[in-house]
């Protein structure tokens, strides 16, 4: 099966820990292909992005099971995920700037309608 570096990388992670991850230690940790390997990984940052990457690290979240009222088990889809290592110097801000604009509407005023 042959993947372009379009198909590798399905689309960053978004929870607190990944953030906090790529602002702090420039890591970015993404959604991939379940056939991806890290090489594939590596080629598609580099060249998507324009970084050079340190280190990969894979790993795969196997899905939830769950039971419904009726007994049935259903489970989750697979995912696997990559944590990509930037070298120093380097750095992807996936998230945009969250902060500033967390702290521009916690300053202004909210408008009181008393009518």
């Amino acid at each position: 099966m042959e993947l372009s570096i379009y198909d590798i990388i399905q689309g960053p992670v978004v929870s607190d820990k990944a953030y906090q991850q790529n602002q702090k230690l420039q890591k970015l940790v993404l959604e991939v292909h379940m056939h991806a390997n890290k090489p594939l990984v590596q080629e598609a940052v580099e060249k998507l992005f324009g970084v050079h990457v340190l280190k990969v690290a894979i790993l795969i979240r196997k899905g939830k099971r769950r039971m419904t009222r009726s007994r049935i088990v259903t489970q989750d889809k697979t995912c696997k995920r990559a944590i990509v290592t930037l070298k120093p110097g380097y750095n992807i801000n996936l998230f945009g700037d969250v902060t500033a604009k967390a702290e521009a509407s916690a300053a202004m005023p909210v408008a009181q309608n008393n009518g």
